[in-house]
């Protein structure tokens, strides 16, 4: 993913499988310490599920959408 993205600018958008289907969205970005640059991303995948964390490195923001390269199911 692009270091040069905002993390806050992650926040809330809508967060895609591989094949695009909705995974939920972006309730949080964490950075890697040294660096400052967002390593990963806490997706609120429903209203009473937990976060599912995914890599932000083979990830990629499209149209405004995080597109995650891995399946929904994973």
């Amino acid at each position: 993913m692009e270091s040069d993205i905002d993390p806050h600018a992650l926040i809330g958008r809508k967060a895609v499988d591989r094949e695009g289907a909705r995974i939920g969205t972006v309730d949080e970005v964490y950075l890697d310490d040294a660096t400052g640059i967002p390593e990963w991303a806490a997706i609120r995948t429903g209203l009473f599920s937990r976060d599912a964390f995914v890599p932000l490195e083979p990830s990629q923001l499209v149209a405004g959408v995080l597109r995650v390269p891995f399946a929904r199911a994973l």
